[in-house]
């Protein structure tokens, strides 16, 4: 099996047209309240509506479909915090090929049920730094293929798709507001955007209980793991991010910002009570960084895009109570 390169803008493209069949494209919405509130016109690209109720399941879905008979007999192995994990199930169950995804204890319980009703079996295993050295051991030992979260250049081609929608939603946007986790969304969509676009600005967040894409910037490594994690936004808490994930970053990614756990959780509220949008933490980090200003003005429209909506009626409830 050769290595799948990096993606261009052509792969982008042509995993558009082979997902398009399965997944729909997400509205973008305007809240004028939200847009009162900060200050800024605001467009919200709403990836809370996808499949499986994330982006991730564009990656997965092009991963599969593009994967060799080889890659799939063996069956497949992922380690995910959740939304990979739903996406890995849903779109494997495609093609009727058995995923074992192994998920760190803590995980929500409700990203663990869907990924379980979805036909994957979950293994709970310790931290997220245990449950990806279980994952990589039960790759070697069972001979399973692993399928990464963000690392992959077929996953990264197919969260590239969510900024070839932008660009004909939104042709005038000046600056886009992206979560990292791992990096596979903001690679893909900055790939896409910046082919078509050279001068729009890509601004990463992050929580500043998981900066691992500033710390990687930081240190110029991309191998660089942070010692721990602790955030809410439990969608953004890898402990490191992937080569290939770094590498694009570094062209496609103007500037990282992270944001506290506390304009998070503000964020978070906002979306819910001002949007009526259930909103993952993790997916209502680029708004947090406009309630703590981090940002300068410009001259037209902001995009956040709200990665995810699989959030456990608990969070709600510590949201309000906020």
């Amino acid at each position: 099996m050769t290595q799948t390169p990096i993606p261009d803008a052509q792969a982008i493209h042509d995993a558009e047209a082979r997902i398009r069949p399965y997944l729909s494209e997400t509205p973008l919405l305007r809240v004028p309240d939200l847009d009162a509130m900060m200050g800024v016109p605001l467009h919200l690209k709403l990836e809370t509506l996808q499949r499986t109720g994330s982006f991730k399941a564009r990656g997965a879905l092009n991963w599969v479909l593009t994967a060799e008979p080889e890659e799939l007999r063996r069956g497949l192995v992922t380690v995910s915090a959740g939304n990979h994990a739903l996406a890995l199930a849903w779109a494997a169950a495609k093609r009727e090929v058995p995923v074992t995804v192994v998920m760190p204890e803590g995980s929500s319980p409700l990203k663990v049920r869907g990924t379980e009703s979805l036909g994957a079996t979950v293994i709970v295993q310790g931290t997220i730094q245990e449950a990806v050295s279980h994952c990589h051991r039960l790759r070697d030992e069972s001979g399973l293929t692993l399928v990464h979260p963000y690392n992959d250049p077929r996953v990264m081609a197919g969260q590239g798709t969510v900024g070839l929608e932008l660009l004909r939603q939104c042709p005038d946007m000046r600056r886009v507001l992206c979560p990292i986790g791992g990096g596979g969304l903001i690679s893909g969509l900055g790939l896409a955007l910046k082919a078509a676009r050279p001068e729009l600005e890509l601004i990463g967040v992050e929580p500043a209980g998981a900066p691992t894409m500033r710390h990687a910037w930081d240190c110029q490594d991309a191998a660089a793991a942070l010692d721990q994690v602790d955030t809410w936004a439990a969608s953004l808490a890898p402990a490191v991010v992937g080569e290939n994930t770094y590498a694009v970053s570094r062209r496609v990614v103007d500037d990282i910002l992270t944001v506290s756990e506390a304009s998070i959780r503000q964020a978070t509220r906002y979306l819910l009570s001002c949007g009526h949008l259930m909103v993952e933490p993790g997916a209502a980090v680029g708004l947090a960084a406009l309630i703590e200003h981090r940002l300068p003005s410009v001259d037209g429209d902001t995009v956040l895009v709200l990665t995810g909506a699989n959030l456990d009626l608990e969070q709600v409830e510590r949201c309000l109570d906020d």
